[in-house]
């Protein structure tokens, strides 16, 4: 398969805090599959973002076409600000529109949802409660902004990439619910966050280059420093890679899932390489994939890519599972993101 290098796109004496591998794991799901298939056993309830309905899923996994009008018990859990009083000073109403994250953390022994919609709403959110850990509205009622996903550190600050606006915000999340103090950097484009504990970096991914910012400062007014970055690959020579997901690779520790507009890959942090050596990876490597993520106890890999003919072009009802190809389907559905629900 192919793989991908880069040299002198970083300072050389940064390089050494590459060294090692991430790690991630696996965590507690919400509630269990219901009738699963005998291919379902065991396998991670799926989390998607629902933007046809304006809601965060999370799906039955033995259950391969949802229809949650005929069905309600296929959503096992769901989330919207909107009509929520503990959510009424970010707008919903204007802010919770196409929901564009949803990924599960967890934190000091509690599970979060952390969840960004174009139009300005960025919550981190607990699960199952719904309760509010953080949450604001940047820019609410316009994609003038436009976050994309976000990210909590270890300190309980929450990181924002905000691709339209093109900058990385880090928020003082940690000081209260309400917190709007931040500090940013700038990114073109950008679209993708994980917070590397192994390294003690934050990536964050734009168009055209992946970055490893250093959180400094502290955590009442925290810094972001730009350490260096890599140019991510691009499909021809002078064309914008058009950096899309950045996800840990939670069966392969010091990789994570990087997907553009051409293609896919795993990005090899402590070889510094852009590869497709990976399993499934003639199904799993193709254009316009919005979100890609695997499993580490089967090893299935969930991908989504847009479908025509929906009520935006960016829609899917398809949610691509690989290792062995199967999908699942989503009733008139909008699907944005797909995701295992895995808790790390």
């Amino acid at each position: 398969m192919s793989q991908y290098s880069h040299a002198g796109a970083r300072v050389p004496s940064r390089r050494s805090m590459l060294l090692g591998a991430a790690g991630a794991g696996a965590g507690l799901a919400v509630g269990g599959a219901r009738g699963a298939a005998a291919e379902g056993v065991g396998v991670p309830p799926v989390l998607v973002t629902e933007q046809a309905s304006k809601r965060v899923l999370v799906l039955d996994p033995g259950v391969r076409v949802w229809d949650p009008v005929a069905d309600p018990g296929v959503v096992k859990w769901a989330f919207s600000p909107v009509g929520d009083a503990r959510y009424r000073d970010t707008r919903p109403e204007v802010s919770w529109v196409y929901p564009s994250e949803a990924k599960v953390r967890r934190h000091r022994g509690r599970t979060f949802l952390l969840t960004t919609a174009s139009f300005g709403f960025v919550g981190v959110v607990e699960c199952p409660s719904r309760r509010r850990y953080w949450a604001t509205a940047v820019g609410p009622g316009d994609d003038l902004f436009n976050p994309h996903t976000a990210e909590i550190l270890p300190d309980g600050n929450v990181v924002v990439a905000c691709s339209t606006g093109a900058r990385v915000r880090l928020y003082a999340a940690s000081l209260g619910p309400h917190e709007r103090r931040c500090a940013e950097a700038e990114l073109k484009g950008a679209h993708g966050l994980h917070w590397d504990q192994e390294r003690g970096v934050l990536w964050a991914m734009g168009d055209d280059e992946l970055v490893a910012f250093g959180v400094e400062g502290t955590r009442v007014r925290p810094a972001l420093v730009r350490r260096f970055a890599v140019p991510l690959p691009v499909a021809a020579p002078g064309k914008s890679a058009g950096g899309h997901d950045l996800f840990p690779v939670a069966g392969r520790p010091g990789r994570m899932w990087v997907s553009t507009s051409a293609s896919v890959f795993q990005y090899d942090v402590g070889g510094d390489v852009f590869v497709q050596d990976f399993a499934g990876a003639d199904e799993i490597v193709r254009k316009s994939v919005k979100c890609v993520g695997d499993d580490p106890r089967t090893g299935q890999v969930v991908t989504t890519v847009p479908e025509k003919g929906l009520g935006e072009t960016w829609w899917t009802t398809t949610v691509s599972v690989h290792r062995p190809a199967s999908a699942y389907r989503l009733v008139n559905g909008g699907i944005y993101k797909a995701r295992w629900w895995l808790p790390v």
